[in-house]
């Protein structure tokens, strides 16, 4: 099903349906959209084609067009009668049956697959899901589990009857994701959104009211992200604490920023310049935060809570898994499969079931998953700090155990370094006294003059204020 644009985009957006008799402009519109959840490219028709509308009538329904290759280029198609009866008996033999409609157009071809109505559906014993822009064969108890858990209701194509497009839709928002998906931003909106699957019942489905509302928490409270660090390893005292309230993507970023921002970073000096590496890598914490955000269950008031301790990191979101633990990393099912082929097309994951195997190595047996009725939650352990530095300290300094052959002498010390980061921690929590400091760490008032004016230099400080009574500030 095409829509297309009446003029007047507040009236339900205004849009004319035109039912399975899409026209070639149409149908290259289309394509440029590239292939996602409710759309399958096939450069000729083969033994998959069974799969693909199986997984297809499981999920949303959608279109699968014969004559495209994988990356968008029309190679063409012919379509024969004896096609179209392999086509419609491969449907026919479906368990439950199912119907569904071949339109040829131009030098392509395109088979309409309707939402199945009496899911889960099987094609030659196997059970098929749609998974972002990829197919996946199931076991009949994970695909059945699924549906029961989700009552065969979808957050994410579910339309949105409070939105109203022309106080609410934010264009600079989806021009930027168009931009960053790659789409052609030549084809109009309303096309886009559709050829998207972001439009449900004539209106914005739940889905583009997350990525594209100026204020997506007015329709979702749970859309809110907290962040929140804490002293030591309890909940006792709060040190910093952020609500990300924006879009979907703003806030998945700004809760990375807001971890690593809180993380020590550890200095590796074994070059004239120093190295600079994370704690805990921002790969890592971008794959666990996005997983938390895709396959919440966002029919739960409850939010994604990111936690961060002084032994560790939490990141926990509502909703179970939808299968065994023991497959975690081997399968992916999602709750939000809409969600997460928009997600795809940002680049913003790894591929389908890939990333937990790839945090799991990264961080070497120091992370568990925690699952419940209704929570799952990502423990990774934080490594302890050096002797030198005490718990609450965001950076510190490893010199080079062995230096390069031939390498320069660096003029810092660990003395220094100890120095001039415990400077910056009392500046932080307004605590350092010039006089007081140099007498505490039993140097003279000139070096600790020397190492604020290497900090200004590094751009680390900056003084504010008269010479007296002003104060130091953290850049």
């Amino acid at each position: 099903m095409i829509w297309k644009p009446c003029g007047n985009k507040q009236k339900a957006i205004g849009l004319i349906k035109i039912k399975n008799n899409m026209n070639y402009y149409d149908l290259i519109e289309l394509i440029k959209t590239q292939e996602g959840y409710t759309l399958e490219f096939k450069e000729s028709l083969n033994h998959s084609i069974g799969r693909e509308i199986c997984a297809l009538a499981n999920a949303s329904g959608g279109k699968i067009i014969l004559g495209v290759k994988d990356d968008g280029t029309i190679s063409g198609y012919h379509l024969t009668n004896k096609d179209k009866s392999i086509i419609q008996d491969t449907a026919r033999n479906m368990d439950p049956a199912l119907h569904l409609i071949i339109e040829k157009v131009s030098n392509l071809a395109v088979i309409y697959v309707p939402e199945g109505k009496e899911k889960p559906y099987t094609v030659n014993g196997h059970f098929y899901l749609r998974q972002g822009s990829n197919s996946q064969q199931l076991r009949r108890n994970e695909i059945r589990d699924l549906f029961q858990k989700e009552n065969l209701v979808r957050f994410d194509r579910k339309a949105n009857s409070d939105f109203n497009f022309t106080k609410d839709f934010d264009n600079k928002k989806f021009e930027a994701f168009v931009v960053k998906a790659g789409l052609d931003n030549s084809l109009p909106e309303l096309h886009l959104l559709n050829n998207l699957g972001l439009m449900t019942e004539d209106r914005l489905n739940n889905t583009g009211v997350l990525f594209f509302a100026h204020t997506p928490s007015k329709f979702f409270l749970n859309s809110i992200i907290g962040c929140v660090l804490y002293k030591g390893k309890s909940k006792l005292k709060i040190l910093d604490k952020k609500e990300l309230d924006d879009d979907f993507v703003s806030n998945f970023n700004n809760a990375v920023i807001f971890t690593l921002r809180n993380l020590r970073t550890e200095y590796i000096i074994e070059k004239i310049t120093r190295e600079e590496k994370p704690e805990i890598s921002e790969e890592v914490l971008r794959e666990l935060i996005i997983n938390a955000m895709i396959h919440r269950d966002y029919f739960s008031e409850g939010r994604v809570i990111v936690e961060i301790f002084s032994d560790r990191i939490e990141i926990s979101n509502p909703g179970s898994l939808l299968f065994d633990k023991k497959e975690l990393g081997n399968i992916s099912l999602s709750r939000n499969p809409l969600l997460v082929d928009l997600v795809h097309r940002l680049d913003l994951v790894e591929k389908i079931g890939s990333g937990i195997n790839k945090v799991r190595k990264i961080l070497e047996g120091e992370i568990k998953f925690e699952l419940s009725s209704n929570w799952f939650r990502v423990i990774i352990k934080r490594k302890s700090l050096p002797e030198f530095v005490r718990e609450d300290m965001t950076n510190y300094i490893i010199p080079s155990q062995k230096p390069a052959k031939n390498q320069p002498k660096t003029s810092q010390k660990p003395a220094k370094n100890k120095r001039k980061l415990l400077i910056l921690e009392a500046i932080k929590n307004n605590q350092f006294r010039k006089r007081s400091f140099s007498q505490k760490l039993g140097v003279n008032k000139s070096t600790i003059e020397s190492d604020l004016e290497e900090l200004k230099q590094e751009r680390k400080i900056n003084f504010k204020g008269p010479k007296k009574g002003g104060h130091w500030e953290i850049l």
